[in-house]
């Protein structure tokens, strides 16, 4: 038995696929389209249902993280803020303390309810806090208390200070003023030992004084030490005393001594206690405050790594099952939509496939699926219906091809007849353009060619005169510079015209040989046309005038600008003022609307009949044959205006009374850039109205 081939095997299956795909297709296109395309919407409605569904739900659960994350947040600036009241009052006690003050007092009591008001209606209030909110307030009555202590403490050592320190002083210094009045003299014996007593009395009250105010331990040693020394100079001038009141004083002074000291020691004490006070009250009760709200700030940040976490659990979980679900209905999508694509795709593929063989020309090759019931099978019977219309179009257009063919021939010749015409009446044109520009450029450049010869005569003379005697004068050189300064001036002057004429002459030499569109100024572009025809302008009595705004700006093409102006002004110059008459024409332009730009070219010259205006734009037609008119000037000038620059023309005309053309362009042109005196097919286009002369 004969084994299959590799090829036939490869294409089995391939054949099975097909056949497969076949059915596959046939049974969906049993739906309309409409349904088909809805079961894909149905389909992406399904999947946008299910993900908002489950991203609702994540939603909640990442909103209720969160806000435990925002409430953390939330907390943690309760507790710094109260972290940092608390040691600004720490700080306010502590100056108060070293110098107390009203104003210190009032900003420790605005500070301490500060303090109390946070408690009170913030911490108490917040959800993280409310739990050790009793905790917090204790020690900060603690450390508040306190300070009622130790303003107590302080109050009693003032008063000490004041009664047992500086009243005892106070009279040791008054005391030291009697002895030394009762001494008189300072040869006394009594006299040195008074100077040590009484500068270890202002040593000693200096040192009290800073030890009160510092708290410094040296202070405190130099107060004692200055102190016992005061007591071991009373002896000593006790027995060098002269007389009673040195006695009585040297005896008060040693009491007042004992007093002093005393207080000193009392005040010791006192101050003693309250840095005591302070460190085990105020300072001790801020660090119990501080570690308290350290210990909920480690709590704090606990829950909130514990929210963070089931944030970015939740997060994790909504994106996988998200991308699966998301997965599983692309699949679901893509292959519903191969399919309906399929349903779609190959029986078009079909159709356009019988409407590009009906194109060809194969009009035996019957439309497929016409038996369909869906619209593409509409489709089909509907190209089907034109197939056979097509078949019968082909036997009409074959009857008529024979008649078309017998009528082109004549009408090819007098096509190319005319072509030749027009070309030559352009060409006729441009010559006469190039004679005259040629002739106003020789002036200019004849001046400049004799002034250079004169110049370069005189710099010989110049050259002569100076290699003869090699001296030269004053006057020969100012003479010899003010020639060459005029010689100058007529050349730049000369050969400026020249130039101006010569660009003038090239911009619409450039726009008549190119049909480019482009945007050009209304303005400049006359300007430059004017220039062109200066020459006939100076060979005639002709006067004109141009009145054209600045800033017309036209979209189209300016070469036929050009040579609308160049055939009116001919047209006028050869029939208007012929045999050399003298006359005006004028050049106007203005806006009309904000789409279109009307232009009036107006002469006073002979004028046309009723019968000439009539014929006016037809091509051919003309009044001066027997002198070479050609009569398609003013038909050339139609077809551009209407049919290149999408624009109307208008005539009115009076005979003896002069002509008026009426010209209203749009701004951007509708016409296309092909040759306007002939159509796509190469036909004539003849005005359907004449209302002109020529």
């Amino acid at each position: 038995m004969a084994l299959p081939r590799h090829d036939e095997t490869m294409e089995r299956p391939a054949g099975l696929a097909a056949r497969g795909r076949a059915r596959i297709v046939g049974l969906v296109r049993a739906v309309p389209i409409r349904w088909r395309i809805l079961s894909i919407a149905a389909l992406n409605s399904a999947v946008v249902v299910v993900l908002a569904g489950m991203i609702w739900n994540g939603a909640q659960v990442l909103g209720s993280a969160w806000d435990d994350v925002r409430q953390v947040r939330e907390s943690d600036k309760i507790l710094a803020l109260l972290e940092s009241e608390t040691s600004r009052l720490q700080n306010l006690i502590h100056r108060y303390i070293n110098q107390p003050s009203p104003e210190l007092f009032a900003e420790i009591l605005l500070l301490r309810e500060a303090v109390l008001g946070t408690l009170t209606t913030r911490a108490s209030t917040d959800p993280m806090l409310s739990g050790s909110v009793a905790e917090l307030e204790r020690v900060t009555d603690k450390f508040l208390n306190g300070f009622g202590e130790l303003r107590a403490v302080q109050a009693t050592i003032t008063k000490t200070y004041q009664e047992q320190v500086l009243a005892p002083a106070k009279d040791m210094a008054g005391l030291y003023s009697i002895i030394e009045g009762a001494t008189g003299r300072r040869e006394a014996l009594i006299w040195p030992s008074l100077g040590k007593s009484r500068e270890a009395f202002t040593a000693m009250l200096v040192a009290a004084n800073a030890y009160y105010l510092s708290l410094a331990t040296a202070s405190a040693e130099d107060a004692r030490r200055n102190t016992e020394t005061i007591e071991k100079t009373i002896p000593e001038m006790s027995e060098l005393a002269e007389n009673d009141l040195q006695r009585m004083a040297l005896q008060r002074l040693k009491a007042r001594t004992l007093a002093l000291r005393e207080g000193f020691a009392k005040l010791s004490e006192q101050l003693a206690s309250r840095t005591e006070l302070l460190r085990n009250t105020i300072d001790a009760s801020q660090a119990e405050a501080i570690g308290a709200i350290d210990n909920l700030s480690v709590k704090m940040r606990q829950r909130e790594q514990k929210a963070q976490a089931t944030f970015d659990r939740t997060l994790t979980s909504i994106s996988r099952k998200v991308l699966s679900i998301a997965v599983i209905f692309l699949g679901i999508i893509l292959t519903a939509g191969v399919i309906i694509a399929l349903s779609i795709r190959l029986p078009l593929q079909q159709i356009m496939a019988s409407m590009h063989a009906i194109t060809t020309g194969d009009y035996d090759r019957r439309v497929q699926g016409t038996n369909a019931k869906d619209e593409v099978g509409a489709m089909a019977r509907a190209v089907e219906v034109f197939r056979e219309n097509a078949i019968a179009k082909r036997e009409t257009e074959d009857e008529l091809r024979t008649s078309k063919e017998k009528a082109e021939g004549a009408l090819l010749e007098l096509n190319a007849a005319q072509q030749n015409l027009i070309d030559a009446e352009r060409l006729a044109a441009l010559g006469g353009l190039v004679a005259g520009v040629a002739h106003e450029v020789n002036n200019p450049i004849g001046i400049s060619l004799t002034v250079a010869s004169s110049f370069a005569r005189r710099a010989e003379m110049f050259e002569a005169e100076l290699k003869s005697d090699g001296q030269l004068r004053k006057s020969q050189l100012e003479e010899f510079v003010r020639s060459s300064r005029d010689a100058a001036s007529q050349l730049v002057a000369n050969l400026h015209r020249a130039g101006e004429l010569i660009q003038s002459f090239k911009q619409v030499a450039v726009d008549r040989s190119h049909a480019e569109r482009r945007q050009f100024s209304l303005s400049e572009a006359t300007d430059q046309i004017i220039a062109s025809l200066r020459p006939v302008l100076k060979r005639s009595a002709i006067t004109l005038s141009v009145d054209v705004p600045e800033g017309l700006v036209i979209d189209g093409y300016p070469g036929s600008y050009g040579q609308i102006l160049t055939n009116l002004f001919l047209n006028a110059a050869n029939h208007a003022f012929a045999d050399g008459r003298s006359g005006n024409i004028s050049i106007s332009a203005r806006p009309r609307g904000s789409d279109d730009v009307e232009i009036i070219f107006a002469d006073n010259g002979a004028g046309m009949t009723p019968d000439v205006q009539r014929q006016a734009f037809d091509p051919f037609f003309t009044t001066r044959r027997n002198e070479g008119g050609t009569g398609l000037g003013l038909h050339i000038v139609y077809n551009l205006v209407t049919q290149q620059l999408g624009g109307r023309m208008m005539l009115d005309s009076r005979l003896g009374q002069g002509t008026t053309f009426r010209i209203i362009m749009p701004r951007a042109a509708k016409g296309g850039s092909a040759t306007t005196e002939q159509a796509s097919d190469g036909i004539p286009q003849w005005p359907n109205r004449t209302m002109s002369s020529t």
